[in-house]
């Protein structure tokens, strides 16, 4: 049985929106962009990579199963209780899966499944979803070396929430002032880039985190404001549990972790993720 022959049923609707908005997100960047999907225990990891970033993203979502379209297979939230906690993906057996699609037609699945709930009336609107799984696709490089499933330790020295947005927006104005001011000539991609690229490499803080990851968590959507829902369900393990998309009132706004040669920026709506050493220590598993 393919990926293809395979339906994720969302716990939520809420998420699965929140979800179809990650990737139209990745899809602005990209059009042709494609995330990995890895799930188990009950949720289900998306990663992909927003290229002007130059950093993973990673967004989970909770499912109440996934169901071979033969209806041979099946997990639910039920047996996930009982799998291992070390992360939301990496789980094998019945019900596993780990698979490369495109952004556009998972994303696509979504909002097919999303439109076929309209009529169903305000009663059902946050209860669960069926999507199918879409076809697998070759998967790029990055999509092979994910972060580490566990091991991870908080870092020490990250700035509040106030003070993550104020860099952000002190960088973007520093580069907009220093982009007004080159003259005619030297106005071009390359040199453009090369401003970019220097803002966007500093770090935050002490903390060792390049400013870009920051940059990109907030274009992503997962800066914004915790909003009152359920109690969120992670991909749990050694304190490196990735937030789902409906976080609760009581979330933890921000935390910095690092692991294996990688630091994560993690926020209520998803992770960051970014390289920061060679390849010691990774695994193709999520955090």
């Amino acid at each position: 049985m393919t990926a293809a022959d395979q339906e994720l049923h969302f716990a939520d609707a809420g998420e699965a929106a929140d979800l179809a908005a990650f990737l139209a997100r990745l899809i602005h960047y990209d059009r042709a962009a494609a995330v990995r999907l890895q799930a188990g225990g009950g949720v289900l990891a998306v990663f992909g990579r927003p290229p002007s970033f130059e950093v993973l993203a990673i967004r989970t979502a909770r499912l109440e199963a996934i169901i071979g379209t033969d209806t041979t297979t099946a997990t639910t939230a039920t047996t996930a209780t009982t799998a291992t906690t070390a992360g939301a993906a990496g789980a094998s057996g019945p019900g596993a899966l780990d698979t490369t699609v495109s952004a556009g037609e998972l994303g696509d699945a979504l909002d097919t499944a999303r439109a076929g709930r309209t009529a169903d009336g305000p009663e059902v609107r946050d209860r669960g979803l069926v999507v199918t799984v879409p076809k697998a696709v070759t998967g790029p490089p990055w999509a092979g070396v994910l972060p580490p499933r566990g091991g991870w330790r908080r870092v020490s020295g990250l700035p509040g929430v106030d003070e993550v947005h104020g860099a952000v927006a002190a960088a973007v104005a520093e580069f907009r002032a220093r982009d007004a001011e080159l003259p005619e000539e030297r106005r071009t991609r390359a040199e453009r880039d090369r401003i970019g690229h220097e803002i966007w490499s500093r770090t935050l803080g002490d903390t060792g985190l390049p400013l870009r990851a920051v940059h990109a968590a907030q274009s992503l959507g997962f800066l914004r404001p915790v909003r009152a829902a359920a109690p969120a369900a992670t991909s749990a393990g050694a304190g490196g549990g990735v937030a789902t998309a409906t976080p609760g009132p009581t979330a933890e706004p921000l935390a910095l972790l690092a692991a294996g040669g990688w630091l994560r920026l993690r926020t209520p709506y998803g992770s960051i993720a970014v390289r920061t050493s060679g390849l010691s220590g990774l695994s193709v598993t999520p955090a």
